[in-house]
């Protein structure tokens, strides 16, 4: 990372965004896919932001995933018209995706029980038909059927008798990715993840059921280089960015860590260096040290972008951010009040998702701003 000169000027704290590394990070992710024989539906509730979104599209097919009905309305105002509203479909969410629908968008929702394709069963009236994915439970236990379970085609035949919902297949989110403890623990949960898909799906064509969609997503189970054979497509979200937590599963280095909150040193105190940047900038997400209390709330570099060997955010405050270091002397003269440092997130999504917008080196000396919604 470069352009210190450019950083003068801005109020921190801010996110900045190294676009050279967004751009392999997607490239990376292209490849998998392409290697593998399915489609990539990049997750955008990390990144918010139609740049990134047309960076993580590129050459592929153009279908995003999202979570809120604000990134609904923004991604489908930029242009991305066939999304998958990934969180569980609720009665009064249905009004703004039939404005989307009646636009020309294509949007896929998600059940897990019959209950849920009752409470929307029936309000599709003069609408166009709602595609629908079933989710299932691949060993997180957060949503979803299991793939064995009798309630699986349940769900599938009250859809199919629903007028206006249509089946579209099954989805699947292994979030327990997170907290492998080593590449075989992660390959393993990425089997688990994919057979639980592939079985839900052989069980409801079974049945008689036709099954387009057969999805499944996360970064540390996407890259892994398990055969996705009759996988149809992938949905992982924070690889745009990664963060410290995937550079803890091994899934990245720190050097493709392509987002960092920028920040001022603002006092220097017996044991720690004070930093503009607490609890609201970088998120309370401890993830990344969930092994490793080292890490805190996040790694520091210097402006440039290079690591201070052993200094962390070992705790914060609202607006306050207390650093530290593993072991040796504090950097206060490498450091002075204020100067600035750069802050890698534990967890990016919830790092930037405060943030009104990116703030991106240009490769001459410039910043641009990337814009992004809030989520909400």
């Amino acid at each position: 990372m470069q352009h210190a000169d450019a950083l003068a000027d801005i109020a921190t704290p801010a996110i900045l965004l190294d676009r050279r590394r967004l751009e392999a990070n997607c490239a990376r992710m292209s490849a998998r896919a392409a290697s593998a024989g399915v489609r990539l539906r990049p997750h955008l509730k990390t990144a918010k932001s139609a740049a990134v979104a047309a960076l993580a599209t590129a050459g592929q097919f153009g279908g995003i995933t999202v979570s809120t009905l604000a990134e609904l309305a923004y991604f489908f105002e930029a242009g991305f018209t066939d999304l998958t509203y990934a969180v569980g479909i609720v009665p009064s969410k249905l009004p703004a995706i039939h404005r989307l629908l009646a636009r020309g968008a294509r949007i896929q929702v998600v059940v897990d029980s019959v209950q849920g394709v009752e409470a929307i069963a029936g309000r599709q009236a003069g609408q166009p038909p709602l595609r629908v994915l079933i989710e299932i439970d691949c060993g997180g236990h957060r949503a979803g059927v299991a793939p064995d379970s009798a309630a699986l085609l349940d769900i599938a035949r009250r859809i199919g008798a629903a007028p206006g919902l249509a089946l579209e297949g099954v989805l699947t989110h292994a979030g327990h990715a997170y907290h492998a403890q080593d590449g075989q623990a992660r390959t393993a949960i990425a089997l688990q993840e994919r057979d639980a898909a592939l079985l839900a799906a052989q069980r409801l064509r079974e049945a008689g059921f036709a099954v387009p969609v057969v999805s499944i997503g996360s970064t540390p189970t996407a890259l892994t280089d398990i055969p996705l054979d009759g996988i149809t497509e992938i949905r992982p979200g924070v690889y745009v960015f990664f963060d410290l937590s995937q550079a803890r599963l091994g899934v990245c280095s720190t050097d493709d860590i392509a987002v960092s909150v920028l920040a001022t040193v603002i006092g220097h105190q017996a044991g720690h260096l004070l930093v503009d940047a607490g609890a609201l900038a970088l998120s309370k997400d401890i993830s990344a040290n969930e092994y490793d209390a080292a890490i805190g709330y996040g790694l520091v570099c210097d402006e440039q972008g290079q690591l201070i060997d052993g200094l962390h955010v070992a705790d914060v405050h609202q607006e306050h951010g207390f650093l530290k270091t593993a072991a040796g002397a504090l950097p206060y003269a490498r450091l002075p009040v204020g100067s600035r440092v750069r802050i890698l997130p534990n967890h990016a999504c919830m790092t930037v998702a405060p943030y009104r917008q990116y703030l991106v080196p240009d490769g001459a000396g410039g910043i641009e701003a990337w814009d992004k919604t809030g989520g909400w």
